[in-house]
């Protein structure tokens, strides 16, 4: 164990309030509470931080950056633990042999050159990579992934490749100023995920809505949302860990 008592239980209480805050936008949704996963996001915090949020309850754990990925599940690995991985940030393509085999999920695959490198690298290894395409619903420039007019197209393409399963769809609001700014982000992406369900080439598979983050994920779970990724929430603030 490479974490401390203190460091366990404030992972786990505010893991557990998030849960609760969980709970409570699915009573007002009228959802079970077990229809949305929480993926801890542990990116930049050190492995001990995911070793104890592991520990503590959190079955699902995720990271923005492949350099940080591997790391972490070959320690918790080496401990015994084996949590389910999600690969939430932007994938290079050069950075997908190392992951193959690792993910429960990778939620940002967001060009079709990256689907193709993912679907080359599983069908080698003889495995089914779970993948989400990334829409950019809200048309910022500073957030990659597909237009609402480019789904698709991407849906189909992903439908002729070997070696990963389309599970659905994962997207970014822009940060709210005020509550309930990021829901109709939300809701237009779950709009464009139930029509696309008639596309894919699997739609029993079609089943994931990977949205909101620390700041709007009440709002997501209203509108849908199957995965929330915390971080803030439950880890605390990054900026303040770096100083």
């Amino acid at each position: 164990m490479d974490y401390t008592q203190e460091l366990f239980d404030m992972l786990k209480s505010n893991a557990d309030k998030v849960r609760r805050n969980i709970a409570d936008a699915c009573l007002e949704a009228g959802r079970d509470s077990s229809s949305v996963m929480l993926i801890g996001v542990s990116k930049v915090f050190p492995v001990e931080y995911a070793e104890a949020a592991f520990a503590g309850g959190l079955t699902d754990l995720g990271e923005n950056r492949v350099q940080e990925l591997v790391p972490k599940i070959e320690k918790l690995d080496s401990l015994g633990l084996h949590p389910n991985w999600h690969l939430i940030g932007t994938l290079q393509r050069n950075k997908v042999k190392y992951i193959i085999g690792k993910t429960f999920l990778i939620h940002s695959v967001n060009t079709i050159e990256l689907a193709e490198e993912i679907s080359k690298r599983s069908a080698s290894a003889g495995i089914v990579t779970d993948i989400l395409l990334q829409g950019n619903i809200s048309g910022e420039e500073s957030k990659h992934g597909f237009s609402p007019d480019e789904l698709k197209g991407a849906v189909e393409a992903v439908n002729a490749m070997d070696g990963v399963r389309l599970r659905g769809l994962m997207t970014m609001a822009p940060i709210e100023t005020k509550p309930g700014e990021a829901r109709p982000v939300f809701e237009k992406t779950r709009l464009i995920y139930e029509q696309l369900k008639a596309d894919v080439k699997d739609p029993s598979s079609w089943d994931t809505l990977s949205m909101g983050m620390s700041g709007d994920y009440k709002e997501a779970i209203l509108e849908g949302s199957t995965y929330v990724r915390v971080g803030t929430a439950i880890f605390g603030d990054r900026n303040a860990l770096k100083t």
